[in-house]
């Protein structure tokens, strides 16, 4: 009785639509949910023959990476330091964690309207001017490619936080009694890191890889929001599902090719969750 209404819940809202989007992908499906042609794979092979396609993957390709190494990083620097912290420690905790409760929409807008707003005008284009240098057209894809500094800073802003407070819990699990140890045996802090922290993080840092991963797949709302990616904006500057966002819902509504391209996303990220997983060997009875 009490699983009852959310597993209703995930049938309908989940479960339905995947398999519809998948029923989908093999008809001819224009301005409807309904479609009679069957085409088979045609659309799949559509998807990938398409060179727009191809390079919203390779959008993400660049944008993944950007966005895992350094989040990672800065992740992991953060939980270390913030967990050697002594005083006020949950205070830092808490600071860093706050933007994760922000959203993707107002977070895009803030950065596209308040820090990098235009050419001449914008937090960081008010700063270069007290210097004297010229303003830089950060959101602008015809130029050299400013805007991924706005993309990746507000992805970093938004999900460091996150990914801090897994680190931190990986953290709680190593035993103190290893970096005692360590100095007693004269080890400096960075071979305790090196040889301790890093090595028990293992299992933490091959989930922090994947999820980053994933949501590297999914990234849409900073581009659609930052560079408002249609119209004249050239295909590289859009990822997956921006593209697909305006093959399946835009004036085309084209639901035969945007689900397949959808299908076809879905299969790349389980792929990659499946290499990593045998590269890495998460889940194994140690971890």
């Amino acid at each position: 009785m009490f699983v009852g209404p959310f597993f209703l819940g995930l049938v309908v809202f989940i479960y339905v639509p995947i398999l519809w989007s998948l029923y989908l992908s093999f008809f001819d499906a224009y301005n409807t949910v309904t479609p009679t042609k069957f085409v088979g794979l045609g659309n799949y092979a559509d998807m990938l023959g398409d060179p727009s396609f191809r390079d919203s993957l390779l959008t993400f390709v660049v944008f993944a990476a950007f966005i895992v190494p350094t989040t990672f990083v800065l992740s992991l620097l953060v939980a270390v330091l913030v967990a050697r912290t002594r005083v006020m420690q949950a205070f830092f905790r808490s600071v860093f964690f706050l933007p994760t409760a922000c959203s993707y929409v107002v977070a895009a807008l803030i950065w596209k309207m308040s820090i990098f707003s235009g050419v001449r005008f914008g937090l960081v284009n008010t700063v270069l001017g007290w210097f004297g240098q010229d303003p830089i057209p950060f959101l602008s894809v015809t130029h050299p490619p400013w805007y991924w500094l706005v993309i990746v800073s507000a992805r970093l802003w938004l999900q460091v936080g996150f990914y801090m407070i897994l680190f931190l819990a990986g953290l709680q699990r190593i035993s103190p009694t290893l970096y005692e140890a360590a100095a007693i045996d004269g080890a400096s802090q960075w071979q305790s890191f090196r040889y301790i922290t890093l090595p028990q993080l293992r299992a933490t840092s091959t989930a922090v890889l994947l999820l980053l991963l994933v949501n590297a797949f999914q990234a849409f709302d900073e581009f659609y929001n930052i560079l408002n990616t249609f119209g004249t904006y050239p295909p590289y500057a859009r990822p997956p599902l921006v593209y697909l966002y305006y093959v399946a819902l835009g004036s085309g509504q084209d639901f035969g090719h945007g689900t397949a391209g959808a299908v076809i996303l879905a299969l790349l990220i389980a792929i990659v969750a499946l290499v990593q997983g045998r590269i890495t060997g998460i889940g194994r009875g140690g971890d």
